[in-house]
């Protein structure tokens, strides 16, 4: 249907690793006292303070806080981004949709349908478009490796790591122009095509 398409930071199917990570979070998030088996009554604040924090530790890479690049985006120590950057971004966010995307992401599988019947090769191999595929060298759900066995089955995919050390958040470089010009270059080369 499409002639090129870029998948920045993904996978084709969601990994038992991922949806373990994703398991945590969901938990972390149901613990709070809000929870009502099955939606959440009121926002669950202990619960999407827990979320961020853990999240924090998911979406970017042990090198971006080693080299503390979290105060070259304005915050002044770790405390501080947890809290300003993390918890308030989750704060300030719906519980129950989080625990709907959650389900989507834990869910995601091109081949999870009638034409392939969870037969993710064949998925792959049907694709006919011109395919760029971007994960990050250092993120923690999309990995290269998982990738890289994803592009062995796609008849014109490019397997094209993003080099960063910003983890997951290289494929969302609204504070990290060095990625967001990788990405930029990658795309506007495939569309050249």
């Amino acid at each position: 249907m499409i002639e090129r398409t870029a998948v920045v930071c993904g996978s084709a199917r969601t990994t038992s690793h991922n949806i373990v990570f994703l398991e945590g979070i969901k938990y972390a998030l149901m613990a709070d006292p809000a929870w009502r088996d099955g939606y959440f009554s009121e926002p669950p604040v202990r619960g999407l303070r827990a979320m961020g924090r853990i999240y924090a530790g998911w979406a970017l890479s042990q090198a971006f806080y080693r080299e503390e690049l979290f105060r070259t985006i304005g915050f002044a120590s770790l405390e501080d981004f947890l809290i300003a950057g993390w918890e308030a971004n989750y704060l300030r966010r719906d519980a129950n949709n989080l625990l709907a995307m959650i389900w989507t992401w834990q869910n995601a599988d091109i081949s999870a349908n009638e034409l392939y019947h969870g037969d993710l090769e064949n998925a792959l191999g049907a694709i006919s478009a011109d395919a760029l595929i971007m994960p990050s060298t250092t993120d923690l759900y999309f990995t290269v490796a998982d990738n890289e066995r994803e592009v062995r089955h796609m008849r014109h995919a490019e397997l094209r790591p993003i080099p960063s050390i910003w983890g997951h958040r290289a494929g969302n470089p609204t504070q990290n122009p060095e990625d967001d010009d990788f990405i930029d270059r990658a795309v506007k080369e495939l569309l050249a095509r």
